[in-house]
Formats: C-alpha cells, sequence, structure tokens
C-alpha cells in the first residue's frame, strides 16, 4: 500500500487487478486510470479491458481502442496483438500484420501467435 501512496502506477494497476477480481470494479477503474494518468501502459491495457467488460463503467469500444492504442505506443506486447486482431477483424490486414510483428519483436511467446 504504501508503494500505491507514493503513486507508483504499477503497484497501482497490481492494486487494481486484486480489486477487479475481487469485484470491486468502481476500486478496481480508480487505481488502473490514476496509473494511466501516470502513463502506464499497464494501467492503459487494463482500461481497455474495463471498457471492452463494461464491469463498473459502460462498454465503450471508442474508449477500449484508445486504451490499447495508450498501451501498445507504452510497449504493452498484448495490447499491441490486441490492436492486431481488432484491425484484422476490420479487414484492414496491412495493418492487422503491422501490429502482430511489433508484438512479437515485443514478447517472444506472442510469436506463436502468428
Amino acid at each position: 500500500m504504501k508503494r500505491v501512496e507514493s503513486n507508483d502506477p504499477v503497484a497501482m494497476v497490481q492494486l487494481g487487478l486484486r480489486r477487479y477480481e475481487a469485484g470491486d470494479y468502481d476500486s478496481a477503474f480508480e487505481y488502473m486510470n490514476k496509473a494511466a494518468e501516470f502513463g502506464d501502459a499497464g494501467g492503459h491495457y487494463e482500461l481497455s479491458i474495463i471498457y471492452r467488460e463494461g464491469k463498473g463503467v459502460e462498454k465503450d469500444v471508442k474508449k477500449e481502442v484508445y486504451h490499447l492504442e495508450q498501451a501498445a505506443i507504452g510497449g504493452h506486447p498484448t495490447a499491441r496483438n490486441n490492436l492486431g486482431c481488432k484491425e484484422k477483424k476490420n479487414g484492414r490486414m496491412d495493418r492487422a500484420i503491422k501490429h502482430m510483428i511489433i508484438a512479437a519483436k515485443l514478447d517472444v511467446m506472442l510469436h506463436w501467435m502468428l
């Protein structure tokens, strides 16, 4: 808790995940949002999930994609991969492939998904 109080965004994301798993979606959103305000890629990624699932907030595809993009820019490989999947679903294969290649370079395990 000291790390959260000292504005450590990684600790905020971890606490937010615990709150989310416990069903305390409002508190989870609060911690993830604060981490994202500090520019934390993990916070942005988790917010994208919150907006996709609509737990504690209304589902919002635009906000989901915004936070995925911010997480991807911050180097989050799963966010980059998810953007690739969204582009593929929307028929933009050239963009999908670019996202997937970047994701694979960021995370060796994602190579298996290509």
